[in-house]
């Protein structure tokens, strides 16, 4: 059994509150969560949730990771439900190919974005990708953009100018920088300029600024999938993250889990603190909470 000595509670769990809420479904989201720098779910993470499957609990993927680099984690931890992919911009079941949702951001809202990550300010800070119909495109592979491709196992497409490519509307954009400052800054200002009712803005890693439509986010897409397809409360949902992005999905869910190495301000929204992902914190978790 994992160690549970580094893992805490931001407040108390006894077994009737673990009881009374009655999980049935567990929601893992994959990048600090169940895959660390090795880029793979580690055993001692596979066996939790092999023996969660077990006692009948449901597993889904929630990620901000594209549909198709998403694919292999979906497989190994044997989902049977919808993906949720790109923030839940995305709900596929892979089983079907049946796509349950997709919310794109306009094609306005894109223009008005590459228009400001080209300002001559941010140009040569930033690499900017555009994920249409799954696939990503960008204006050239930097080596910020290599690394990403690397550990999504994908092909970027550079196009030079993106508004070529905006004959389709984009599923996510994304801005990314090795300063985690100038996304900070980027993150603020972009917030000051658009309100929640026009784009979701969100950090899923330090170097990482997202942008997707404004009705999206991991906790609404997980609440579809429970109440809508399951016919689940939110009691019945545990769900474990790392990040900025992963907070309205902690939010809703009945028992959320952060991340030994999220950020405070997540690990704050959350029940339980898990150690980090390089402790197979997400087993240690499942262990102690569902197991």
């Amino acid at each position: 059994m994992p160690n549970l000595s580094t893992a805490h509670q931001v407040a108390p769990l006894d077994s009737k509150q673990l009881a009374d809420l009655d999980i049935q479904l567990l929601v893992l989201d994959i990048d600090g969560t169940i895959a660390g720098k090795s880029n793979y779910i580690r055993e001692p993470v596979k066996q939790a949730i092999r023996k969660a499957k077990a006692k009948g609990i449901q597993v889904a993927i929630s990620t901000g990771r594209m549909y198709c680099s998403a694919l292999r984690f979906y497989h190994e931890v044997g989902s049977t439900l919808p993906m949720v992919a790109y923030q839940g911009a995305w709900i596929q079941d892979p089983a079907t190919q049946r796509i349950h949702r997709h919310l794109p951001v306009s094609r306005l809202r894109a223009e008005q974005l590459l228009d400001y990550f080209e300002s001559e300010a941010l140009r040569s800070l930033l690499s900017v990708h555009f994920y249409i119909n799954d696939q990503l495109y960008v204006r050239e592979v930097t080596p910020e953009t290599q690394l990403y491709a690397k550990r999504a196992d994908i092909e970027p497409m550079p196009v030079g100018d993106l508004r070529k490519v905006l004959t389709d509307e984009p599923t996510k954009i994304l801005a990314l920088c090795h300063d985690t400052a100038v996304i900070d800054q980027l993150l603020d200002n972009l917030r000051q300029q658009y309100t929640p009712a026009e784009l979701y803005l969100t950090k899923s890693v330090a170097t990482f600024f997202e942008a997707t439509n404004p009705a999206v986010n991991k906790g609404e897409a997980v609440r579809y999938l429970a109440e809508e397809l399951l016919g689940l409360t939110a009691q019945n949902v545990m769900a474990i993250g790392d990040n900025f992005n992963d907070i309205e999905m902690l939010d809703y869910a009945g028992l959320g889990v952060a991340m030994g190495n999220a950020p405070m301000a997540v690990q704050a929204i959350a029940q339980w603190v898990a150690p980090g992902v390089e402790e197979d914190g997400a087993a240690i978790a499942i262990e102690a909470l569902i197991l």
